[in-house]
């Protein structure tokens, strides 16, 4: 978050101009993308028009425009509150996917529009709101009080946020956005009956291991309890839709995929000796071990642990560019076919690795509640991983998805993989 704020003066207060505050706020955000996002283009058809043929086609350009713009900002602004994203690898499909959609849905029902508004408009709203976006984080930056109690005072490293240490129970902080506070802490009666009329003042009391989840985008397991667990079911419902959406995305993906796959199969061959396709059982949904499918991106003939290392010998020139960019995983789209995997979810593991793991780390299992994933929130956030300490940092990652398992959250992860693969970010 922090390393995608736009710089912006601030005066001897430290105090943002003006123009930068209004542009914080959704009013304006809103009022500004009309403006810019709707008029410019607009008026400049207007200009062009020769006929009352051409003004009909304006409207409803402007009109399926004006639909777009609010439909991607909606979108998007439920997709930049998870932290950690970047904010443009999120706001460009947003508002191409809005845009996008309201076009085809013109063409398919035969109604007359200008197509150049809508491009135009597009391109606008992307620019637009992306700074808009940006200039928010920079600007808005939440001010919270903290009682330094418990594990409370621990956030203070995290600097998304203003933190005023609180220290007296008396009158309610003025000027913050919330207190935070950790609950589990044996903080006495006077802080108890403190948050109490902070409440009634009108400050938000925000418990320090919801403020954690919400700076890191972790769910910390150290802390869980049967009755938490409860809490990180997934919604029955979207596990249905997200399955249904799985299927066709696959066998869309299968027929594009095929020339790819069989070029890099001759290529597999040409490269080292062995088979194609690599084979391994990997546990999965609910526990259930199944045979996930790579394309071979190692030597058979040298020995090594279960999984990969940094530099790992192993590794052929093709197979390194083939991790790199993540194509070695694309025959795990039978996986997903045969209800095995999703396109988003927890990396599986081997079945070995999965219950060593398993033995080392509390509530490791849990995991499995969700079909596991090609990529995941954990794949974007943090990488590859496979010493212990680094598998339970992983794990927060994967409970922080199961907990917030919506398509909002899918859709963020999918946006994100694309950064991850053209970067090559934990690839090993």
């Amino acid at each position: 978050m922090p390393n995608e704020a736009t710089h912006i003066a601030v005066d001897n207060a430290g105090r943002a101009p003006r123009l930068a505050q209004a542009l914080a706020r959704i009013r304006w955000q809103i009022f500004g993308g009309g403006l810019v996002v709707l008029g410019c283009p607009t008026a400049g058809a207007v200009v062009f028009a020769s006929d009352a043929v051409d003004m009909i086609a304006i409207s409803n350009g402007a009109l399926a425009s004006a639909l777009a713009m609010l439909t991607g900002y909606v979108g998007a602004r439920r997709l930049v509150v998870f932290p950690g994203v970047h904010v443009a690898s999120l706001s460009l499909p947003a508002f191409v996917g809005s845009y996008g959609g309201v076009g085809v849905g013109l063409v398919v029902g035969g109604v007359a529009f200008a197509s150049e508004i809508l491009l135009a408009s597009c391109i606008l709203a992307t620019l637009f709101f992306t700074y808009a976006f940006l200039v928010q984080r920079r600007v808005r930056r939440p001010r919270m009080a903290v009682i330094l109690a418990g594990d409370a005072a621990d956030l203070m490293q995290f600097d998304q946020v203003d933190w005023m240490p609180w220290t007296t129970p008396k009158a309610p902080p003025a000027g913050v956005d919330a207190i935070v506070a950790d609950l589990r802490a044996d903080m006495g009666d006077v802080w108890e009956d403190f948050l109490a009329r902070c409440a009634l003042a009108g400050v938000r009391d925000y418990h320090s291991k919801q403020t954690y989840e919400a700076l890191t985008g972790r769910v910390r397991i150290e802390h869980l309890s049967e009755n938490y667990l409860g809490a990180l079911n997934p919604s029955s419902a979207y596990v249905r839709l997200k399955r249904a959406a799985d299927i066709a995305a696959a066998l869309i993906a299968l027929v594009l995929a095929a020339p790819l796959l069989a070029a890099v199969a001759v290529a597999i061959k040409r490269d080292s000796p062995g088979p194609v396709f690599y084979r391994q059982r990997r546990m999965g949904y609910r526990g259930e071990p199944f045979v996930i499918w790579k394309l071979r991106t190692m030597r058979t003939d040298i020995d090594g642990p279960a999984y990969t290392e940094g530099e790992d010998p192993r590794i052929t020139p093709l197979g390194r560019w083939l991790r790199r960019y993540r194509v070695d995983e694309l025959p795990q789209i039978i996986n997903i076919l045969k209800g095995e995997m999703s396109w988003i979810g927890p990396r599986p593991e081997s079945v070995e690795l999965a219950a060593w793991y398993a033995q080392e780390l509390g509530f490791y299992s849990y995991r499995h509640i969700v079909r596991p994933g090609i990529t995941g929130w954990a794949q974007v956030r943090q990488g590859w991983a496979a010493a212990p300490d680094e598998v339970r940092y992983k794990l927060h990652y994967d409970f922080f998805y199961i907990k917030h398992f919506s398509p909002w959250l899918d859709f963020a992860i999918a946006a994100q993989t694309v950064r991850v693969i053209l970067t090559g970010f934990g690839a090993r």
